[in-house]
């Protein structure tokens, strides 16, 4: 029993392989905080940045500082990592993807950009480098910047990556292409997808080729009904709760028991980066085990239903190709809700590329899809025809083995 509750636990925080803590003393420097004068020029465009070390196959990464546009059209800041090939860029410029990060947390020191081995958990970095792609790798608002951050609130996601993608461009040897795509797992398949859902509006200059995505998030009322029954359902759900009673003024207070508070904001107040922390948060969590919810359903009360609804995105234009990866064995993000999101993607006229992954969980699909969801971008950037398994039936489309 200890072991499959660690297993929904791990998969439900979406870590990857390589345990790393984050270092709560480096949120909040002066390399994260922009003053106002900062703050002024156009989205995308570049504060600052700094290198960074270890990246792999010999390229050069970078920790940035970028403009973004926040909840409401003010202009923000926005960090994250940039990792470039190593040489002068072709003639061209590099294709450049755009890695959206899984669940780390909701406040400031939770930034993958602040993690020691934050590399390791870009899914599928080393064969993108390897291949000439830069990788622009955003934190999000208010992770690593001051917070909180708007945890599953799509467009913000969305605005952030697209504007990592307008910060590579201004570094060195990357050159002046415009071809983008992105690839995000959980919270950042959900990103992926409202980046596909913005990016012609946002950022017309750009050219998307495609969107991958590994367990998206994609529908949000779903996710809030199924998450709060498990012991790792109850740690996403502290943590959507707590961001969105900030971000959007929802009343907490109305679906949380005044007993279970202390423990919400202990939860929201950790980070999900390791082993160590999955150890601590289940500890944390265990009060809400007996006192948590004052109501049955989150996703049936308002305004927690409409804001739910307003972040589940919705099908992307059809010239637009799709990859999605899915674990068989997820029980955070299940395969019949991902499988019915393709099929609306299909019926849309999509080309859809789906890759189910037999016997795999939420926490590891990023990891063991990283080598086809390359492959696949890499065909988009040159222009292949997108495949597509928008044909297929039903019954062929997935065998569904929920881990027990």
């Amino acid at each position: 029993m200890f072991r499959n509750s660690m297993r929904c636990l791990a998969a439900v925080l979406c870590l990857a392989t390589f345990p790393f803590r984050a270092s709560e003393a480096g949120a909040q420097t002066a390399f994260y905080r922009a003053t106002p004068q900062e703050l002024v020029g156009p989205p995308g465009s570049l504060i600052r940045s700094e290198p960074m070390m270890f990246a792999p196959a010999g390229a050069q990464a970078y920790r940035v500082l970028y403009r973004s546009v926040g909840m409401q059209g003010e202009p923000i800041a926005v960090s994250g990592v940039i990792v470039v090939p190593p040489g002068p860029a072709p003639a061209g410029g590099r294709p450049i993807v755009a890695w959206a990060h899984p669940t780390t947390g909701v406040v400031p020191h939770c930034a993958p950009s602040l993690a020691i081995f934050v590399f390791q958990q870009m899914a599928g970095l080393r064969q993108l480098i390897e291949q000439g792609a830069v990788v622009a790798a955003t934190d999000y608002p208010g992770l690593g910047t001051e917070g909180p951050h708007p945890y599953l609130v799509g467009d913000s996601e969305a605005r952030a990556v697209i504007d990592s993608v307008r910060a590579a461009r201004s570094l060195p040897d990357v050159g002046d292409g415009n071809s983008f795509a992105v690839w995000g797992h959980s919270q950042g398949g959900q990103a992926s997808l409202y980046t596909g859902l913005i990016a012609k509006t946002y950022a017309p200059e750009l050219r998307l080729v495609g969107v991958s995505a590994a367990a998206p998030a994609t529908s949000l009322v779903t996710l809030m009904g199924d998450d709060f029954r498990s012991s790792g359902g109850k740690n996403l759900t502290a943590m959507t709760l707590w961001s969105w009673s900030r971000v959007y003024g929802a009343p907490i207070d109305k679906v949380v028991l005044p007993e279970a508070m202390p423990t919400v904001d202990r939860l929201s107040n950790e980070c999900i980066e390791s082993i160590f922390d999955i150890l601590e948060r289940r500890q944390t969590e265990k009060p809400l085990e007996q006192q948590f919810l004052s109501v049955p359903n989150i996703a049936a009360v308002q305004p927690w239903q409409s804001l739910a609804m307003r972040n589940t995105p919705g099908a992307l234009p059809p010239q637009i190709p799709l990859f999605l990866a899915q674990g068989t064995a997820d029980n955070i993000v299940r395969p019949e809700v991902t499988r019915g999101y393709m099929q609306r993607q299909c019926k849309a006229g999509s080309k859809v590329s789906m890759m189910w992954v037999p016997g795999v969980g939420h926490g590891l699909v990023a990891r063991d899809s990283a080598d086809a969801a390359v492959a696949w971008m890499m065909d988009r950037f040159a222009g292949r025809p997108a495949p597509s398994d928008c044909g297929r039936s039903v019954a062929d489309a997935a065998p569904v083995a929920v881990a027990q």
